[in-house]
């Protein structure tokens, strides 16, 4: 389709029209436009801001009173579901089944996402090493902690190689040290394919994006780049700082942005017993896979 064509030739991967969502009356997003390039963009805002309804609206699972969207050049009103089997989605909350392993799991939303059963369970194991759980697989899911359930909620976004990762807070609950590994994880990724990551941590945004839209209110408040030379300066006297400082609140965590980032290679053993990070698979799920070594 020309649209299609057309977006993605211009590197956008979302792309939103005067889309306006309500509950009741409610309207928790107002008139939305903007377009996502590709690689790693944050979708920056203090909390009700609007983010995690964006997200679920791209997914098909809200629809807006008004407005288009377009998810990797499809209308999300008309496929929906052809764009859920090329988009992963980590979402806030906790959605694993109780009585399953980490690998059961992974694999089962695998097949949800139409892989075929031996496929899924492969791409399972590759991805929960990749992720840092590889020696905890055979853990039910409920046992894991907090950081533990962050991985594993990356882990089943990523199983079925999608196009497109929409990351809702990717790093809530996790201490300093998980979330540094948490950011190299999706850096790492975001090399690879399009990111959105939902966050209202600042430092987070500017760790792991290379650009970013700040929601407020509903609205968009600034949207752009985010300069090179930010992750070099702490937070507070970074411009972009100072752009969202007025739609960010003051509890929101201030973490300094001048340390150095960690790169997947730097990874070391967590609390999961994982070895080092492996890299991130890099086989289309047509091609065959090889399940990591322990």
């Amino acid at each position: 389709m020309n649209t299609e064509r057309s977006e993605r030739s211009n590197g956008s991967t979302v792309v939103l029209e005067n889309v306006t969502v309500r509950y009741g009356s409610h309207q928790a997003l107002r008139r939305v436009s903007v377009a996502f390039p590709e690689g790693a963009t944050g979708l920056l805002g203090p909390n009700g801001a609007g983010k995690s309804t964006l997200i679920k609206a791209l997914l098909g699972l809200l629809r807006p009173a008004e407005g288009v969207m377009r998810v990797l050049g499809r209308d999300v009103a008309e496929a929906p579901l052809a764009i859920r089997a090329h988009v992963g989605y980590m979402p806030e909350n906790d959605a694993h089944i109780p009585g399953m392993n980490a690998v059961s799991f992974v694999a089962y939303c695998g097949e949800l996402c139409g892989l075929p059963p031996a496929d899924a369970m492969q791409r399972a194991h590759e991805v929960l090493f990749y992720v840092g759980l590889g020696e905890a697989r055979y853990r039910n899911v409920e046992t894991y902690s907090t950081g533990m359930k962050q991985r594993i909620k990356l882990a089943q976004a990523l199983v079925h190689d999608p196009d497109l990762l929409l990351l809702d807070e990717p790093t809530n609950g996790m201490d300093p040290k998980g979330r540094d590994e948490m950011l190299a994880l999706i850096r790492d990724i975001a090399d690879r394919i399009s990111v959105i990551l939902s966050s209202h941590v600042l430092p987070d945004v500017e760790s792991a994006c290379e650009h970013v839209v700040v929601l407020h209110k509903g609205v968009v408040a600034t949207h752009g780049p985010i300069a090179a030379r930010m992750r070099s300066r702490c937070a507070p006297s970074c411009s972009i700082a100072a752009i969202v400082a007025s739609v960010t609140p003051a509890s929101a965590p201030r973490q300094p942005a001048c340390a150095a980032p960690m790169t997947p290679a730097r990874l070391s053993a967590n609390s999961t017993g994982a070895q080092s990070a492996v890299r991130m698979p890099s086989s289309r799920l047509g091609r065959s896979v090889t399940i990591a070594s322990a």
